[in-house]
């Protein structure tokens, strides 16, 4: 996304890892919250979806990484809350960029690949 005090000072880009950048320096416990629910969670859920799907992972780890898949996905609702807060600010101006939806899109992805996974486990369980 890019913000800015006023539009007429410019807009100046703000990533995922600038953000964290910003609070390593400032919060070192939220900044770690954060590394976790937006950089860990989707990497680890991704690799063990598809390690299940290759049968090199136990199915029985599915919910588990659904949990994941929802963590991740806290930190859009976080960011949509921040940007809706700050656009209710007169002097603030911020404009979200394409790697929010794609990001989004990713996350929601994740999670359909995840339910289809779980749903396909379950029922090579039941045939055996």
């Amino acid at each position: 996304m890019r913000a800015g005090l006023l539009p007429i000072f410019g807009l100046s880009e703000i990533s995922v890892i600038t953000g964290l950048q910003s609070l390593w320096k400032s919060d070192i416990f939220l900044a770690l919250v954060v590394t976790v629910f937006a950089l860990f969670a989707p990497y680890i859920k991704t690799i063990g979806t598809a390690l299940i799907q290759w049968d090199l992972l136990d199915a029985r780890v599915q919910p588990a990484l659904n949990i994941l898949g929802k963590l991740a996905m806290a930190d859009i609702f976080l960011i949509a809350l921040y940007i809706t807060l700050a656009k209710g600010i007169s002097y603030a101006t911020i404009e979200t960029a394409w790697g929010l939806y794609l990001f989004t899109g990713c996350i929601l992805a994740s999670i359909a690949l995840g339910y289809v996974t779980e749903m396909t486990s379950n029922s090579r369980n039941v045939q055996t």
